[in-house]
């Protein structure tokens, strides 16, 4: 049996077309799909060298940040505890508002920063006990509000009672420091 010149054109232009699917679903697609994972691969890396050549870039000037925190942080518990009561003294007189208890807890750590906590009462308006938070957020010093209780005797807010949780950390005096700040034998 033998195919005419129609039928033969017919057959190959089958069986190209059968081949060219054949070739694109199982060679062309999973070679795209590949490069394509691998060009988005490229950009994560190339996103995390740039990353890493900003980090390496700015670790002279974090250097000399860290060295000016520990510089003028909070070297002892005692120098920690004096500061913070001090401080809250003049905040709390700053903002008007009549602190009712200071009352330091130490926290036992073996690690590096020791971290002391201040539960602090007092009463004001609104307007001080905003202003006291306030200048805590702002703080110079190594402290932070953990936990606050605000209340309020009248819905004017003209006589507001506070309580918060102040986290103060400091150097322990088992930390032996070396000039950037690292423990020995990690510099």
């Amino acid at each position: 049996m033998g195919l005419s010149k129609r039928e033969r054109i017919i057959l190959i232009a089958t069986l190209a077309s059968v081949g060219l699917l054949v070739v694109v679903k199982f060679v062309i697609d999973p070679v795209q799909a590949k490069r394509d994972e691998l060009e988005a691969q490229r950009q994560q890396l190339l996103g995390n060298l740039n990353e890493a050549e900003m980090l390496i870039g700015n670790h002279g000037r974090m250097q000399k940040k860290w060295d000016a925190i520990l510089s003028d942080g909070l070297q002892s518990e005692t120098e920690a505890e004096s500061r913070i009561l001090s401080a809250l003294r003049e905040w709390s007189g700053a903002a008007n508002m009549a602190l009712s208890s200071i009352r330091p807890e130490r926290i036992s750590s073996d690690r590096g920063l020791q971290e002391m906590i201040f539960t602090v009462a007092g009463r004001g308006t609104l307007e001080s006990v905003a202003h006291f938070l306030w200048q805590i957020e702002t703080a110079v010093l190594p402290v932070k509000i953990k936990d606050m209780q605000l209340g309020s005797s009248s819905e004017a807010g003209d006589s507001m009672s506070l309580q918060l949780h102040l986290s103060a950390l400091y150097l322990g005096a088992q930390q032996e420091q070396g000039e950037t700040g690292q423990p020995e034998g990690r510099k």
